[in-house]
């Protein structure tokens, strides 16, 4: 399982048909996650909440993300000690597959918690270990043509959203189905037919003046984690809002067409994430690209705030998905250039997954706070804000990084 095959030199690239499959199980991984916590679970709250299905969804966000942030590190932590990803990442495969489809049985707030958190540790088994694969195996020459090829990863999780939600497919129970089905057929293959090309230098841990202690690297490292923070505060309040925010607008949208509108910004965003994760390779700036698309989602923050009717909002809202999915990916594959140990990369990248996982715990009782006073355009706002300052963090980083 995920046999190695012949050792690249230092000019060699990873061959073509590993980086693909392990584009399909991250894309798998992304099916595992979005469909159901953007849409499938709002609307099952929606159901049997009787009416405070804001609240529940602040409940469930804060214990998904204590869950999975835990899980994350101490799943990343066992895979580099045993040394196994793939083991790790079959078996949690299975698990969360399972938990998926029970979650379907959950009527009470209490058990769709307990379900919930069961379901992020054991997808966290799978996820993390996953994500440290790519660090193992991908050289840095092609860091941007992997984010770009990341890209395809919330994309084709949208579009299993949209295809699970289309009227009449299917109901509760089976959509859930559908979604672990699509889960498996995609990350199995990596397991079973990647035989990625092995690079001694992707394993050597850094030393000398580029190894842990070295304070450039180090600055580096905290500005590219709090950035990713801040992005990810804002996308947390669209992933968790997006389908009550435009319902706010328009009581005419529908879960299939907030699906629709989700995945069809991020399959857009894929084709550009590609052009600029190659000219970053191609020139050396792995953190410009970055910045700008910061800036870029401050801006569409801020034309969403102001966005009198449904079209506006949804031209600011794609803008804003394009730029801050442009800049996840990338930044996703630029992480494991920066990070100094590969021997705790696993577990290196559970710490950066707090990123994705304390916005969480701060976007619900930012909505609970401000939407209830100031509406969502009060939300959008502060969160252009936070979005700003991770632009002024990676603009000032040195040319050289």
């Amino acid at each position: 399982m995920i046999e190695a095959d012949d050792a690249g030199d230092a000019g060699e690239r990873q061959h073509t048909r590993f980086m693909l499959l392990y584009a399909l199980a991250a894309a798998g991984g992304a099916m595992a996650y979005i469909p159901f916590l953007t849409i499938l679970l709002p609307v099952q709250v929606e159901a049997v909440a009787s009416g405070q299905h804001v609240t529940w969804l602040a409940y469930c966000a804060f214990a998904g993300a204590i869950s999975a942030s835990i899980s994350n590190i101490l799943f990343g932590w066992l895979s580099d000690r045993t040394g196994n990803r793939g083991g790790w990442i079959a078996a949690g495969l299975l698990l969360s597959c399972t938990l998926l489809v029970a979650m379907s049985r959950a009527d009470g707030l209490s058990e769709l918690v307990g379900l919930l958190v069961a379901w992020q540790i054991s997808l966290n088994m799978m996820l993390s270990p996953l994500a440290a694969m790519a660090g193992d195996f991908v050289p840095d020459r092609q860091k941007g043509l992997l984010g770009g090829l990341l890209a395809f990863a919330p994309a084709l999780g949208a579009a299993s959203g949209a295809l699970v939600t289309i009227p009449g497919l299917a109901d509760t129970d089976a959509r859930l189905v559908l979604v672990a089905s699509l889960v498996a057929l995609c990350v199995l293959p990596v397991l079973l037919f990647a035989r990625p090309r092995h690079f001694p230098e992707l394993m050597t841990p850094a030393a000398g003046q580029q190894g842990p202690r070295d304070p450039a690297r180090r600055k580096l490292v905290i500005r590219m984690w709090l950035a990713r923070l801040l992005v990810q505060i804002a996308e947390a309040a669209l992933f968790a809002y997006l389908y009550i925010w435009l319902r706010s607008i328009s009581a005419e949208i529908g879960d299939n067409d907030a699906a629709r509108v989700f995945g069809l910004v991020l399959f857009v965003a894929v084709p550009f994430t590609l052009l600029v994760g190659r000219w970053a390779d191609r020139n050396n700036r792995p953190i410009m690209p970055l910045s700008v698309c910061a800036m870029v989602t401050t801006v569409a923050l801020g034309a969403m705030a102001l966005a009198p009717d449904l079209p506006l909002a949804l031209v600011a809202y794609g803008l804003f998905g394009l730029a801050s999915s442009i800049f996840l990916a990338l930044h996703s594959a630029q992480t494991l250039r920066v990070l100094p140990r590969p021997q705790h990369r696993a577990r290196d990248l559970g710490l950066f997954n707090l990123t994705n996982t304390m916005p969480s715990l701060v976007m619900p009782g930012l909505a609970l706070a401000m939407v209830p006073v100031f509406g969502f355009s009060g939300l959008f706002v502060a969160l252009a804000v936070l979005v700003a300052v991770a632009a002024l963090l990676l603009a000032t980083v040195p040319r050289a990084a």
